[in-house]
């Protein structure tokens, strides 16, 4: 692979925090609280993750997706990690306007290490390994290349995207269904002892190129926190914001995690995440980010 020049000066670029991944032992109970409670759907359940031991499903927030992997055989990565802590989150997935110059850049620094990807098409998929990434998250990165079909793959909210399956006839209706929902951010603790969490957005910005605002990560969509480790308290992802659109659709969910005894203080707990869920103006007709 050859680098591309001027690789020391390959700054921020947009990118759209487009999925987040939790791991759950119970995979059915997950499906029920996710699609009853926040009023989603299912849109995908993909028989390719079965090679890595995992079963899974995909569910929309407006153009962003949820997904959630369990897994059904001994020794996976996924099933290490709730050994280790428990359900919780799994990956963050990150779509930005051109991944392969991102990874060449990434490696010819040696800022971090590629456990796993493809190309196929106009879709660049790159996993790195979470090894000294703060947040306690895998992170991939990934880019859809603009088609005739697709010129602007980060504006479009309902854009086409490689996880969901090559039926974007049927995936794009469901995102549609939930165009009252949006994604709106999430909050990563750092492992104990790590205190700095300005220093993590640094991180992020450097290696993924993903611009800050303050000590929070910008993306096209949404923000990305960190809180200070704390002794005791796992790494990883603590939280993720709903945006919803219509206080009808609100206080639909409420009562739904309410009747469920799923309300903690001023959150709901699914899969052992705090879900916070906000009313937005975010209209439903909009189709640009």
């Amino acid at each position: 692979m050859s680098a591309p020049k001027n690789l020391a000066r390959l700054g921020p670029a947009p990118t759209r925090l487009r999925q987040i991944a939790l791991v759950t032992r119970d995979l059915e109970q997950a499906k029920h609280q996710l699609t009853h409670i926040i009023g989603t759907e299912v849109i995908l359940e993909d028989p390719i993750v079965e090679q890595w031991g995992l079963k899974n499903f995909l569910v929309p927030l407006g153009g962003d997706i949820i997904e959630v992997v369990s897994p059904f055989r001994e020794n996976t990565t996924a099933g290490r990690l709730i050994d280790k802590r428990g359900d919780g989150g799994y990956m963050i997935i990150m779509q930005t306007e051109d991944a392969r110059t991102r990874r060449e850049y990434i490696e010819a620094n040696g800022l971090g290490k590629v456990i796993w990807g493809y190309e196929k098409d106009d879709v660049v998929c790159v996993q790195y390994h979470p090894t000294g990434v703060k947040g306690g998250m895998m992170v991939e990165l990934d880019s859809h290349g603009p088609t005739k079909a697709n010129p602007t793959p980060l504006k479009e909210r309902f854009s086409p995207w490689h996880a969901c399956g090559p039926d974007y006839t049927g995936y794009i209706e469901g995102m549609r269904r939930t165009s009252h929902l949006t994604l709106q951010g999430c909050v990563l603790r750092l492992a104990p002892g790590d205190v700095r969490h300005g220093d993590a957005s640094r991180q992020w910005e450097e290696i993924f190129g993903v611009g800050r605002s303050r000590d929070l990560l910008a993306f096209t969509n949404a923000r990305l926190g960190f809180i200070r480790g704390q002794q005791g308290e796992r790494d990883g992802l603590v939280s993720i914001t709903v945006g919803v659109n219509g206080k009808e659709h609100l206080d639909a969910i409420l009562d739904r995690a309410s009747k469920a005894g799923l309300c903690g203080d001023g959150w709901i707990n699914m899969c052992r995440i705090k879900w916070y869920f906000v009313l937005t103006g975010y209209g439903e007709a909009k189709g640009k980010l």
